[in-house]
């Protein structure tokens, strides 16, 4: 039986310590909380644009479709990782290359 991860194209998921450390050092955090595609995704792009190589832009949103969509829009700028509350919640780290 093929897990959802075999049906998905989702980044790599991190663990509650290693988000919650991620978060706490991160060079921008945008609240997506409400906002659908593709909205998110263009405010990833621009503001990756802001930042320089190697800084880490976090993205919080409860519009789990965005946990695919925005990785795919940044492409080969950035490495994407997410994770996830269990309750709703989702971040999207951003690593600019």
């Amino acid at each position: 039986m093929p897990s959802i991860d075999d049906v998905t194209d989702a980044p790599d998921e991190l663990s509650d310590e290693r988000a919650d450390a991620l978060l706490e050092d991160a060079d921008e955090v945008q609240d997506m909380m409400g906002e659908v595609c593709p909205y998110p995704q263009v405010e990833a792009k621009k503001g990756l644009q802001a930042l320089s190589e190697g800084d880490l832009l976090v993205q919080e949103t409860d519009h789990v479709p965005c946990t695919e969509n925005v990785p795919r829009a940044v492409g080969d700028d950035a490495d994407a990782r997410v994770w996830r509350s269990g309750d709703g919640v989702y971040r999207i780290f951003l690593e600019k290359r």
